[in-house]
């Protein structure tokens, strides 16, 4: 069984930082796509970042020079350094994990994490 654990949401004013991480446990090897993806009140979820295996980053164009992610493959975590935020950014932040568990490609969802980010 697989468990991916998310932590560092919150309540934060506009213009502050939060740092999202998420940690993928139990029978799951050779992961090769983490990602955070968001949804906000009334939207569908949207992708934010992604970080390949070999750390190539993607970001939304809208967390473009304000939003980090990075990952620690050696502990199958991914973070999510958010600076800059806007009431925008107010939304549920899920992890999102593709790897192997145990022999074929998977792919699992955090249960999410609240940010909200007041004007």
């Amino acid at each position: 069984q697989v468990q991916l654990v998310e932590s560092g949401g919150g309540l934060v004013q506009a213009g502050g930082s939060l740092r999202l991480s998420c940690a993928a446990s139990g029978s799951i090897n050779s992961i090769n796509h983490m990602a955070w993806h968001r949804r906000s009140p009334g939207a569908q979820r949207e992708l934010v970042a992604a970080v390949s295996g070999s750390h190539t980053a993607y970001y939304a164009d809208f967390v473009k020079g304000r939003f980090t992610i990075s990952r620690d493959s050696a502990q199958n975590t991914v973070y999510l350094q958010m600076t800059s935020l806007k009431p925008e950014d107010t939304a549920v932040y899920y992890c999102y994990v593709v790897g192997r568990a145990p022999a074929e490609y998977r792919d699992f969802w955090g249960q999410g994490t609240q940010v909200t980010v007041s004007s």
